[in-house]
C-alpha cells in the first residue's frame, strides 16, 4: 500500500510567491507600484495574505496584477532581503515610488 503519493509537486523548500500590484493609500489617489514576497502553501492563500498585509499597512485598495513563484534567491536588493524575510515568515512589501 502506498502511504504518500509519488508526485513531482512535492517541494522540500517553502514556496515563495511574488505578487506584483498597484495599491492606493487614498481614495482616488495615485497608485503605488509594489512587489510583495511571502511564503504560502498555494496561490489562493498568497493572495489572501497579500491583501491582508496591504490592508494592515494602510492601503485602501489594491490591484493585483501578477502572481508567480520565485525558484531561487534573488541576487540584488531590495528583493534579496525581501526573499529572506519571506523565508522567515514575513510578508515583505517593496514599494516603488
Amino acid at each position: 500500500m502506498i502511504t504518500s503519493p509519488d508526485n513531482d509537486n512535492n517541494r522540500d523548500e517553502p514556496m515563495v510567491f511574488i505578487v506584483i500590484a498597484k495599491a492606493y493609500e487614498t481614495e482616488g489617489g495615485q497608485p503605488i507600484d509594489l512587489h510583495v514576497m511571502l511564503t504560502a502553501p498555494d496561490d489562493d492563500t498568497a493572495v489572501r495574505l497579500t491583501l491582508n498585509a496591504l490592508s494592515e499597512e494602510g492601503f485602501l485598495e489594491a490591484d493585483l496584477d501578477q502572481i508567480g513563484m520565485i525558484t531561487g534567491a534573488p541576487d540584488e536588493e531590495p528583493h534579496a532581503s525581501a526573499y529572506q524575510g519571506a523565508l522567515e515568515g514575513e510578508v515583505a512589501i517593496i514599494r516603488f515610488a
